[in-house]
């Protein structure tokens, strides 16, 4: 299993609990990582690098022959209003949330296809159908991972790799924790089930994509929170 941006967060949280589950997990980030288990390896990168991208790969492929799982998690994002949004911040945001998600997924399917089995999780944010002012970038690098995870879906599905998406609500990561108490009551309020998310909600739709018994679904986004 493949897990980006594993130095902190939902990235984190979801390599510890696979890990428990006796899964290989292979994690990424550009900062530092204190995960330590016997199977777990960890590759420093930026995942929009395509070069080092790529090395990865060529290292599991030598390494383990095959990959089961893929986990798109890692991402940055930008609360601002438009007008005080400069084009190196929408550069920067879609590099890392729509071009290395597209990298990783390009690469995972080469190696699935050999066993004619895979998984893809892309994790996308309610913000897309909530459409909030000050989430345009975040916003539409996230829609921009819904619709490439419909698309891939069909064309993944003849290797035998189903691609998904999971949309949580904010949780307390470094994502929204620097956010005034104000905004983040502001989106609760807006949200149906009336809380921010946990990592928990978020692992057990992933849990439901792995499983060998949801291999005909693909192409989906599951929102979180009732939205």
């Amino acid at each position: 299993m493949i897990i980006t941006g594993t130095s902190n967060g939902i990235g984190k949280f979801l390599a510890k609990h696979y890990l428990q589950k006796g899964y290989i997990v292979i994690g990424c980030s550009r900062g530092e990582c204190d995960i330590e288990a016997d199977f777990y390896r960890h590759y420093y990168l930026d995942i929009a690098d395509e070069t080092k991208v790529n090395s990865l790969f060529r290292d599991i492929k030598k390494d383990f022959g095959r990959l089961d799982v893929l986990i798109n998690n890692a991402g940055i994002a930008s609360y601002n209003h438009s007008i005080l949004t400069s084009v190196s911040t929408v550069k920067r945001i879609f590099e890392t949330n729509v071009f290395g998600m597209f990298l990783f997924c390009r690469e995972s399917v080469k190696i699935m296809n050999k066993n004619n089995f895979g998984r893809i999780i892309n994790v996308s944010t309610v913000l897309v159908p909530m459409k909030l002012e000050g989430e345009a970038v975040y916003a539409a690098s996230k829609a921009s991972i819904n619709t490439l995870t419909e698309i891939l879906a069909k064309e993944f599905y003849p290797f035998g790799v189903t691609v998904n998406a999971v949309g949580p609500t904010p949780i307390m990561t470094n994502l929204i924790k620097n956010l005034p108490e104000n905004k983040i009551q502001d989106l609760i309020a807006k949200i149906p089930l009336g809380r921010l998310g946990v990592f928990e909600d978020v692992v057990n739709v992933v849990d439901f994509f792995i499983k060998p018994e949801s291999n005909f679904i693909s192409g989906q986004i599951v929102y979180l929170g009732g939205v």
